[in-house]
């Protein structure tokens, strides 16, 4: 039976109708696999997320837990903290009060002296024993430190120890020796543990600073040692905001060369400006203190040490030369530019040794060179304080026998000669050298020099060595007032009685004081 026209296009369309449906079917199949892959990665990701936010739920019931243990045991234990604090507050109330009434012994050790004094809370009389026992300036740094304890309130008693000094520069009376004195004490604060200071301690630095700073700014020329203590006192109480970058960047470039002034720099927190302070010290010729800044603040890489020292050490020989050209040559030319290279060369080594550098600077050249200037300059001091010496005229007598009178002494034959005096006049065409500050012999073969065997590292740091006593104060108790020293206790100059080992970098002595973190403002100790 053969099939109609209309039956074959009734089956063709079937197939492809079924053809279209199978098309459809496969793209629904297609979808949904996607659609299910899809919806099980949200469910995993949700998941996921839904046990992070438990666990992060739990570590946040955790901490608040050991928050609110600890909240209960800081609670519970401020009453028998508050007694603490009242019995020792008794206790130093009653031995100050004990020593108010009880006569000083007739001669006190340093020690008990000076823990009665800080008991006291009395500023002028502990400057005043300060300052009496400044020949003995080597434990008594050590001393102070250790007597600070026994005070009730030592940042208050420091601060009032500057507005002591400050009051005595207003009078201009024994300005000199309450400067190093304060120096002391600030250094002894800066060194303590405690950095916790009550908002009327803060409200009296404040105050204090204020009126240094106006010091300070209506001189001409201020000295270097009391712009040290002053930015000490910046750092030790936390007051930098309160000085713009440039005014403090002004003392910073301008007392470079004191051996606190590279981690005063660092604590004062210049940010970037301090590898522009390190750019301007290379411009002019201070590439050793360059060195000391890189190093405190963490920029040896970008100013590596070696390649400063190289430039130092070319430019000293440059100018070494130049001095000695343009003296013709002459003795006192040749004396000047020796002076000046032996001092660069002990700056040099000094660094070297300080930052331990030998390895990768040859120091050997320079020793051996520093060793024949030391010996040339010795000759010639002995040469010279040879010549000076009078000659004796008087003739025998004709008998035979000879007076027994000495001779005559030449009239102020213990002053120096003018060559000599020459020679210890510092070039004015080379650039002040931050070496200056070496003087004793160069005693290579045990390196005596450069090991700074002092029991303290700021024994240099307010004044002479320990073993320069000045003739003029003798040792005497601190109830008696040495307020106004005369010229013979010591010499009265601008900067710690002219003292060149707080001048410039006193690289011989120990590291310098390491500056604890900025200060806090305890709530709970203090009142305020």
């Amino acid at each position: 039976m053969a099939t109609t026209p209309s039956d074959s296009d009734r089956v063709n369309q079937f197939f492809e109708k079924l053809e279209a449906k199978k098309t459809i079917l496969a793209k629904c199949c297609e979808l949904f696999t996607a659609l299910s892959t899809h919806f099980s990665s949200l469910q995993h990701s949700v998941t996921e997320k839904s046990q992070s936010i438990d666990e992060k739920l739990q570590s946040l019931q955790s901490h608040s837990r050991e928050t609110l243990d600890s909240l209960h045991h800081r609670e519970t234990s401020i009453p028998e903290r508050e007694s603490a604090a009242a019995a020792r507050i008794q206790d130093q109330k009653d031995a100050a009060l004990a020593d108010l009434r009880s006569s000083p012994p007739p001669d006190p050790q340093l020690s008990v002296t000076l823990k009665s004094l800080w008991r006291k809370m009395d500023a002028a009389a502990l400057l005043r024993f300060v300052v009496s026992k400044r020949k003995e300036s080597a434990s008594l740094r050590a001393e102070i430190a250790a007597a600070m304890a026994a005070a009730v309130d030592p940042p208050r008693l420091v601060v009032e120890a500057v507005e002591e000094f400050l009051k005595s520069k207003a009078a201009k009376s024994g300005v000199t020796d309450k400067r190093w004195a304060c120096g002391l004490l600030i250094q002894a604060l800066m060194t303590s543990e405690s950095r916790k200071y009550s908002r009327r301690i803060m409200d009296s630095a404040v105050a204090v600073v204020e009126t240094w700073k106006e010091h300070l700014d209506g001189e001409s020329e201020s000295g270097a040692a009391e712009v040290v203590m002053f930015l000490q006192l910046v750092v030790c109480f936390g007051l930098r905001s309160r000085f713009d970058d440039q005014y403090l960047r002004k003392f910073v470039m301008q007392f470079a060369s004191r051996r606190d002034m590279a981690k005063l720099a660092a604590s004062l927190q210049f940010g970037d400006q301090i590898e522009d302070i390190i750019d301007e010290l290379i411009k002019n010729g201070k590439e050793i203190e360059a060195v000391y800044f890189a190093s405190e603040s963490g920029l040896t890489e970008k100013f590596p040490p070696i390649n400063l020292l190289k430039s130092y050490h070319r430019n000293y020989k440059k100018n070494v030369s130049a001095t000695s050209k343009k003296g013709n040559n002459n003795n006192a030319a040749t004396d000047d530019s020796n002076t000046s290279e032996l001092n660069s060369i002990k700056a040099i080594i000094k660094c070297v040794e300080d930052h331990k550098l030998e390895s990768e600077f040859n120091l050997d050249n320079l020793r051996k060179r520093a060793t024949l200037l030391e010996k040339a300059k010795a000759e010639r001091k002995k040469s010279s304080t040879s010549g000076t010496k009078p000659q004796n005229k008087r003739g025998s007598r004709g008998s035979g026998s000879s007076s027994s009178r000495p001779a005559k002494s030449a009239k102020f034959n213990h002053a120096p000669s003018s060559s000599f005096g020459r020679r210890n006049l510092a070039p004015s065409s080379l650039q002040p050298s931050p070496a200056a500050r070496f003087s004793a012999p160069f005693n290579y073969p045990s390196q005596t020099m450069y090991d700074g065997a002092t029991a303290n590292p700021y024994t240099a740091t307010y004044g002479t060595s320990h073993t320069q006593s000045p003739a003029g104060i003798t040792q005497q108790h601190y109830s008696i007032p040495v307020d106004n020293l005369g010229p013979s206790g010591y010499r009265s100059t601008g900067s710690y009685s002219g003292q060149t080992s707080y001048g410039l970098y006193d690289y011989r002595n120990g590291a310098p004081p390491t500056y604890p973190p900025p200060y806090t403002l305890d709530q709970t100790t203090y009142r305020g």
